[in-house]
């Protein structure tokens, strides 16, 4: 194994284990018998939150103690968080391990494409840049084909893949990882702001996941979603004041930023909402198995990585704005397909929703991620790239919260229309920031950088 496969390995498994969980998200219910679509919520939403409240803290570490000791902390823990993972014996548990597994994939994700580059001679270093940006859009398409295939054995096998790449990265790591240098220690990163995050978000996700539940008007709602503002609003607060926050608010003032990230944030809702609906719907409504679920859906992300190739020339030309409103409009013609005709049948209804609801995001995904980093100075491109993966993973817990406080637990076609409306509102707001977008004064970055796939 050398360094590109030790990289690619460890990043292939944090992106790919999002897509399979969403396709055994069903047997995981069957086996804990009595486990609510807003409980398995927590499955994906756990992983989502803990992930974004840590990811630019994680950056710091490897920043302050080298890039190979955090990636190889991160193996060792989204490892063993994986074994744990298959073998919960409640449905709450599993969701504690998934916290845990996230924890590992936000050590790995920063200090992965520093260890990538580290190996690259310089002549080569953005074609490496651009092989580690493809493996996300390569993990989304193989995940939900992988995910129905590995949970039609059992549903444990779509964590217990992760162990033996794990134990291969970890025996081979500390020959093949290049081994960087720490930078100039700064200061320690904000924990406590990290950990404000992160309940902030979980709060507004359990307001909103057991809203059909508690009532929208019920003190527990409204306490959970006050609660989450309070929090949010310390959580503001210590950005403005820590010298390494998990927000630093001085991006936000960086002409163009704001508006991609916000958009990020807004089609994250929209995609994760979108992928979920479609994965439920083949289960619930259809009754169809894991494998002939993920093979249905995978369609729509084999889109992804063919479009993000191509499209950067096509954005730094007619700018960014234009081209993410126009995968936006395109994306919506997906949803509105299925809104219209979903009932007809697989090859009259789901499938021309799902390939143009996968050039919508070839379209957009890459163009807002392009545009917010590439708004940025040089030296900031680290930590807004990861700033940037934030947001877009605090949209997946609201996209997900969203859809569950939609769907009944039977989840039926009615339901179902009412989700597809909600994800064209988000799809629409996100072509309104778009046209907030202006090119940057100073030549856009290239490539995408660190933490823009997971």
């Amino acid at each position: 194994m050398g360094t590109a496969a030790a990289v690619v390995a460890g990043v292939a498994m944090v992106n790919l284990d999002l897509f399979i969980v969403n396709v055994a998200l069903p047997e995981v219910g069957e086996h804990f018998a009595g486990a609510s679509l807003a409980s398995l919520s927590w499955v994906l939403n756990a992983y989502a939150v803990i992930f974004a409240a840590l990811l630019v803290p994680a950056g710091n570490l490897a920043d302050r103690t080298g890039a190979r000791r955090v990636y190889l902390w991160g193996i060792a823990v989204f490892t063993a968080a994986s074994a744990l993972c298959a073998f919960s014996p409640s449905v709450w548990a599993l969701v504690g391990a998934r916290a845990v597994q996230a924890a590992g994939g936000a050590l790995l994700i920063p200090a992965s494409l520093g260890l990538l580059l580290a190996a690259a001679p310089p002549e080569r270093r953005v074609a490496a840049v651009r092989g580690w940006t493809a493996i996300g859009g390569l993990s989304a398409a193989l995940g939900p084909a992988a995910g129905g295939l590995l949970t039609g054995a059992d549903w444990r096998w779509a964590f217990l893949v992760n162990v033996p790449v794990g134990i291969a990265v970890l025996a081979a790591g500390p020959r093949v990882l290049p081994s960087v240098p720490p930078a100039e220690r700064g200061p320690r990163p904000d924990l406590l702001g990290a950990g404000l995050l992160t309940v902030a978000v979980a709060a507004v996700a359990l307001g909103l996941v057991k809203s059909g539940d508690w009532g929208w008007g019920s003190a527990e709602v409204i306490g959970s979603l006050a609660g989450a503002a309070v929090l949010a609003a310390g959580f503001v607060a210590r950005s403005a004041r820590h010298p390494a926050p998990v927000l630093p608010l001085s991006l936000l003032r960086v002409r163009s930023f704001s508006p991609a990230t916000f958009a990020n944030v807004l089609f994250a809702v929209a995609f994760v909402a979108m992928l979920l609906s479609a994965v439920l719907w083949c289960r619930q409504v259809w009754h169809w198995g894991p494998l002939r679920t993920g093979l249905a859906v995978a369609p729509g992300p084999l889109m992804v990585p063919l479009l993000a190739i191509g499209i950067g020339p096509v954005a730094r030309k007619v700018g960014s704005g234009p081209v993410a409103a126009i995968g936006c409009l395109v994306f919506a013609a997906g949803i509105g397909w299925w809104y219209a005709w979903m009932d007809t049948g697989y090859a009259p209804g789901m499938l021309p929703g799902m390939i143009l609801t996968g050039i919508g995001v070839g379209l957009v995904l890459p163009t807002l991620i392009g545009a917010a980093v590439g708004a940025l100075p040089p030296r900031s491109f680290s930590t807004g790239s990861a700033v940037v993966t934030m947001a877009r993973q605090l949209g997946t817990v609201l996209g997900i919260a969203l859809l569950v406080a939609v769907l009944d637990t039977a989840g039926g076609p009615d339901d179902f229309g009412d989700g597809w409306l909600l994800i064209l509102a988000a799809t629409a707001a996100t072509a309104g920031s778009c046209a907030l977008l202006r090119r940057p004064r100073t030549a856009p970055v290239s490539e995408p950088t660190p933490a823009t796939t997971a």
